[in-house]
């Protein structure tokens, strides 16, 4: 399929509602339906939609504002991650690359959706191995591995595994910190991301995201869980170098103690927003 270099640019001159960045979305999608083109990109892979530098320019400026606005946004948060980490995902692919066990998961590129993993098989694992936890933690917080947005505006195949590979073993990270999905847990899990990643994504949910939590809570999150996640991200071993689908049966604490994830540090306050 080829696809025109040339999108309407309209929009985002004013991002004030959603309607403004799904309007963005909606035109470049467009663009993929317009094959009479002189000058077109081709799809590198089958959820690609190729786009030039000020196209995601656009992407981006109109995904953060929305993104801040409203964290629960995946789409939104999706997209600013693509049109804005290329620099930072480089580096993770490297990383990987010259690591063992991540050199095999760039080799086979595993997934992590319900139809690739054994969801009954993890529920039958013994109390406090890493599969049966992560099965605790999907159903305590009422979420399914079917929750990632496939990757579109990443314009080299390899590099969108990495960014797709980052998204599916998020709820490995909030399964290894031990962090439920409410703002406190995803604010401590961002610090860690952008510690680990560098992805200006994640830095931008960590810097933003105390600003949604509660004052009854801000203590906790700004002298408890934030100096705990930064200090866990710089301990830690890269989070996307472990082929965490060969690690069902082994016990929790060991993966934490293999990866370098610290205990957590005692909550001094309620933590419930």
């Amino acid at each position: 399929r080829m696809y025109p270099r040339s999108v309407m640019l309209t929009v985002l001159a004013a991002p004030t509602r959603s309607g403004t960045c799904n309007a963005v979305l909606q035109t470049v999608r467009a663009a993929s339906t317009d094959t009479a083109t002189e000058d077109g990109y081709c799809s590198i892979y089958h959820t690609h939609i190729p786009t030039n530098s000020l196209q995601k320019a656009l992407l981006a400026a109109g995904s953060a504002f929305m993104s801040l606005y409203d964290p629960y946004r995946h789409d939104m948060v999706a997209v600013l991650a693509e049109t804005t980490g290329q620099l930072a995902v480089r580096t993770l692919r490297d990383r990987m690359r010259n690591d063992v066990e991540g050199h095999r998961i760039l080799q086979e590129r595993p997934r992590i959706n319900s139809s690739t993993l054994d969801l009954t098989g993890l529920r039958k694992l013994p109390e406090g191995t890493f599969g049966r936890e992560y099965i605790r933690f999907l159903d305590v917080n009422r979420v399914t591995p079917d929750s990632r947005m496939p990757v579109r505006f990443v314009d080299e195949e390899e590099l969108a595994y990495v960014i797709q590979r980052y998204r599916e073993v998020h709820d490995f990270m909030h399964t290894l910190l031990g962090m439920p999905t409410n703002i406190l847990g995803e604010v401590a899990v961002k610090w860690f991301e952008a510690v680990q990643t560098g992805l200006p994504m994640c830095v931008l949910g960590a810097v933003f995201g105390p600003l949604r939590v509660s004052t009854r809570n801000i203590h906790v999150l700004t002298r408890d869980l934030i100096p705990w996640a930064v200090q866990c991200g710089r301990a830690a071993h890269c989070v996307l170098n472990i082929y965490y689908e060969s690690r069902w049966d082994q016990s929790l604490e060991s993966l934490r103690e293999e990866i370098g994830i610290l205990p957590c540090p005692p909550l001094q306050c309620p933590t419930q927003a």
